[in-house]
């Protein structure tokens, strides 16, 4: 048997200020490392043999910080990749939320926040993330899964909505109540082509 974990990076800058970021690079806020390091300290008797992170400084360093917490985790490879970066949120982005929702409405935002299909302006739907963070998935982690190798996805809120979606086999119109948390690991176990949550 082979584990997966997802993490989402501790909470960012933007996060903090309550900003639209996306592909924005912004780094984490103090309880963004705070978030990481407590992550680390809840997977640290977990042996790790793979990272799989964005290509974006938040979930890079909150892997950085959760391995550190792994002992024996010298020489782990980590496999940088666009496709787990979060999706992209066009016009939107570096926006604060709550002035957004007052210029468009509460409703029309939270659309283009949680709904699957519906992209904001110049920007990536979750049905587009999709597109490329399941290819990813069953490409790059899968593999290393088969391989009976522990696996931890440092990713973002979006990029790993889709990948529960399509673990989970959650449908489009229940996805919109699914949140990610910041710092929170979720944990999976593969055994003979079988992934299922651990409760």
């Amino acid at each position: 048997m082979s584990r997966l974990i997802l993490v989402r990076h501790g909470q960012s800058v933007w996060n903090a200020s309550n900003r639209f970021t996306g592909w924005t690079d912004v780094g984490l806020s103090e309880q963004g490392v705070e978030e990481a390091e407590d992550a680390g300290r809840q997977l640290a008797d977990i042996r790790i043999d793979v990272v799989h992170t964005s290509d974006l400084v938040r979930a890079q360093r909150t892997a950085e910080i959760i391995m550190r917490y792994n002992e024996g985790s010298e020489g782990v490879p980590t496999k940088y990749d666009w496709r787990l970066n979060e999706r992209h949120y066009g016009a939107l982005q570096g926006l604060n939320k709550a002035e957004t929702a007052e210029k468009h409405g509460a409703e029309q935002v939270h659309i283009w926040r949680r709904s699957f299909d519906v992209a904001p302006p110049d920007g990536e739907s979750l049905e587009m993330t999709a597109e490329r963070t399941i290819p990813y998935f069953a490409e790059e982690i899968l593999p290393d899964l088969v391989d009976g190798k522990n696996v931890l996805v440092s990713a973002h809120g979006n990029s790993l909505r889709s990948i529960v979606m399509h673990i989970d086999g959650i449908s489009p119109e229940d996805i919109v109540s699914l949140e990610i948390p910041t710092g929170e690991p979720i944990h999976y176990s593969y055994e003979e082509g079988v992934i299922s949550r651990d409760q």
